[in-house]
């Protein structure tokens, strides 16, 4: 089991001692770095850590308040044994592996866990492998979505939704993605223990993850923006329009977000979005996005959580996804009862099974990262009760325009 894609430091904070030839290499005696396998069934396993210190040391890991002292010497990397270890249930089975005793620069260097049962029918889920880079994806974690139902045959033309992310859930690395459509998405995101993003981008139609290779004509141009917003070129990830806010946003509290999609004569398309406080009843223009080679109205609405941060997928993270309402060409505003809950390709392969979807106090709501069990399977749909009464109140025309950019 290869601590590539499985291990992380939680002690003193979260991170990882993972080298870039795959091993976990330690010197701070605080460290403690934990290592997650996901059991179908109780089992008993024979433990052993493939690994090596070039000068003597001494290690310790732990589980279910076993814990056994390793001394380890010797250069050359080889199957060092542990003792056996009894999970007691089925679930996530976390390993805690700490240093004890260095006499050299390091504790020195692990690259395996090894666990061996005769249990019959056991199946261990884990990142396996680096195939397709999942040891990155791995560690960062299943992203998770809800694909919301919309009326037929309407021309959508507003997209508002709003989420509350409740105390303590809201780890770094964490994107609560709230207005999602098809050429690109708005939510908010946590960047650092002391920055926070608004965050909205639209892709360009021309397929590259080199912004610097979009022709002119298939660039999207930012046509306006709001205060103390950045918009830029972005890529990676496909290419196109960004913007953000550096915005303090807050755990426990409601915030609204607002996008409208405007097809032009001209095959383009713009995209603006606003966000506000709902409490303080206040909305922002984040930007204005013209897209080219485009003629629709809103397609593809959806919400995601994702984990972005590969030292934090190891904490756990949950938004509530509510109130969602679509308004068409007309006027009339539609509610959204109905969300197909579905998930990456992490989730799909079974690397990671800590996610989960549904309803919760009238809303949707999406979970996923810090291994934990009440795992909810994806591919299905959900349904929250309707409150009409929760219809947004918007004078469109009163919305701030922002400071113009371009055409």
């Amino acid at each position: 089991m290869p601590l590539a894609g499985n291990a992380y430091r939680n002690t003193p904070e979260p991170g990882s001692g993972i080298n870039l030839s795959g091993k976990l290499v330690w010197s701070n005696p605080e460290d403690v770095h934990s290592i997650y396998v996901h059991l179908n069934q109780p089992a008993t396993f024979e433990v052993a850590l493939r690994g090596a210190a070039r000068t003597p040391a001494r290690w310790q890991l732990a589980s279910n308040g076993q814990s056994f002292n390793i001394n380890v010497i010797g250069a050359k990397p080889k199957e060092i044994p542990v003792g056996k270890i009894m999970a007691a249930k089925a679930g996530y089975l976390r390993l805690d592996l700490s240093g004890l005793k260095k006499t050299g620069k390091n504790y020195g260097e692990i690259s395996d866990l090894i666990l061996r049962s005769d249990k019959d029918g056991l199946q261990l889920n884990y990142v396996k492998s680096n195939k397709d880079n999942m040891f990155y994806w791995g560690r960062r974690g299943p992203s998770v979505h809800l694909g919301y139902q919309v009326p037929k045959g309407k021309k959508i033309e507003w997209a508002y939704s709003e989420i509350t992310v409740p105390t303590g859930e809201d780890p770094i690395g964490s994107y609560f993605m709230a207005n999602g459509f098809g050429q690109g998405y708005f939510g908010f995101q946590v960047k650092s223990p002391t920055e926070r993003w608004v965050l909205f981008s639209v892709w360009s139609p021309f397929n590259t993850n080199d912004p610097n290779a979009v022709p002119e004509k298939d660039r999207v141009t930012t046509l306006a923006k709001g205060k103390n917003v950045r918009a830029q070129k972005f890529g990676g990830e496909g290419s196109g329009g960004q913007s953000f806010l550096k915005f303090p946003w807050q755990a426990g509290k409601t915030y609204r977000f607002l996008t409208r999609v405007q097809p032009s004569d001209d095959n383009t398309t713009i995209y603006t979005s606003w966000f506000g406080n709902k409490e303080a009843n206040e909305w922002q223009i984040i930007a204005s996005f013209r897209r080219p080679r485009t003629n629709v109205h809103l397609t593809g609405f959806h919400s995601f959580l994702e984990n972005f941060s590969v030292n934090y997928g190891s904490v756990k993270r949950l938004g509530l996804y509510g109130n969602q309402w679509v308004c068409d060409t007309e006027g009339t505003w539609h509610e959204i009862t109905r969300a197909r809950f579905t998930a990456d390709a992490t989730a799909r392969g079974d690397h990671r099974l800590d996610y989960a979807g549904g309803t919760k106090d009238g809303a949707f709501f999406m979970k996923n990262g810090g291994f934990f069990d009440d795992r909810i399977k994806f591919d299905q749909w959900f349904e929250k009760p309707s409150n009409p009464k929760t219809k947004p109140a918007i004078n469109f025309k009163d919305l701030p325009k922002g400071e113009s950019i371009g055409k």
